[in-house]
């Protein structure tokens, strides 16, 4: 037992090395921040509900991606007498209409790379380079 105190302080420096994550983030309170996204015109209908549309925003966009590129269906979704095109930049970016203040707010905290900037231009920003 000669090297009792090499044992117990990897152990220690181990303990403290893997939990660093959860006591930093409560020492810090960094781990309640939420992004908050801005809505330019907000308080204006949507498609769906807020809850709806932030859970399954990215399948609602794949099914009108693939209704309309692939199938050729480009009929407007009604929602209370108000006609939406199945449309990212023609729909959902006139109320969304800052990307970096709305869409990278969550994209960016998830760290998440949605495809949608792969074919749709957004104007004033640099396009990526293709893979």
């Amino acid at each position: 037992m000669h090297d009792r105190i090499k044992i117990f302080g990897g152990l220690a420096l181990f303990i403290a090395l893997a939990t660093f994550p959860v006591w930093y983030a409560r020492a810090t309170g960094r781990a309640n921040v939420a992004p908050e996204p801005k809505l330019v015109n907000a308080g204006k209908e949507c498609v769906n509900t807020r809850a709806y549309m932030r859970e399954y925003h990215m399948t609602m966009l794949n099914e009108w991606r693939d209704e309309v590129i692939r199938d050729g269906k480009r009929v407007p979704i009604t929602v209370a007498g108000v006609k939406y095109q199945k449309s990212l930049t023609g729909s959902c970016m006139k109320c969304h209409a800052n990307k970096a203040d709305f869409c990278d707010t969550c994209h960016n905290y998830l760290g998440v790379s949605p495809s949608c900037w792969d074919c749709h231009n957004y104007p004033g920003e640099r396009k990526h380079e293709t893979r």
